[in-house]
């Protein structure tokens, strides 16, 4: 009787707890793609004004709940003093969504640069990628298609995750719902090897 009631419990009051990357270059849009998230994902959720949001300099955080699923959100600055912060949370991390400023034609090298070293860091083997190309709304942007010639990494960078480019207006919310979706299911494929902690919800 108490396996029935424990097994009760943890389908009714424990979620699969799960660990998001969110990274790319200041001013890429990383956080207005995680309060669009959490906008769209949260039932009542009020959150900041998407137009005064600022380059991040530290950590954001966010959670959404999808079914017995719970996404946490890592939000990490871009600027380059503080990408060598980003190792520090891969080995934990179940998932990267790594976002692009497509209209930014100046930064998009330094962009690759900081894709490519991501990649390459072991910690993050067969870690499902989202690839999001941001401010598609713009004028002037690269398409999608220019950009998946750019940053399509070499396969042996690549290795066997299941990966995804996809386009987005953060500031509209056009694209994001679809790449979390993406997302969760990239998750739930790779548990196997990156299985959740569970969590008592309160």
């Amino acid at each position: 009787m108490y396996t029935l009631l424990s097994g009760l419990w943890k389908y009714l009051f424990q979620k699969e707890q799960y660990f998001v990357l969110i990274l790319g270059l200041d001013n890429a849009g990383k956080t207005t793609y995680l309060e669009q998230t959490k906008t769209k994902f949260n039932k009542n959720y009020k959150g900041m004004n998407i137009s005064k949001i600022t380059s991040t300099v530290g950590l954001n955080i966010g959670k959404i709940d999808i079914g017995n699923m719970r996404l946490n959100f890592w939000d990490l600055g871009g600027q380059e003093e503080l990408q060598s912060l980003w190792d520090k949370y891969y080995a934990e991390s179940h998932a990267v969504i790594y976002i692009v400023d497509t209209s930014d034609k100046e930064r998009l090298d330094e962009s690759k640069i900081a894709f490519d070293r991501m990649l390459k860091n072991d910690s993050l083997n067969g870690v499902p990628l989202l690839l999001v190309g941001n401010k598609q709304d713009l004028d002037g942007c690269i398409t999608i298609g220019t950009m998946k010639e750019l940053f399509t990494p070499v396969k042996d960078l690549l290795g066997s995750r299941d990966s995804h480019i996809l386009g987005a207006s953060a500031l509209k919310g056009d694209g994001v719902m679809e790449g979390i979706e993406w997302i969760v299911e990239g998750i739930k494929r790779n548990s196997m090897d990156r299985p959740p902690t569970q969590k008592d919800i309160t």
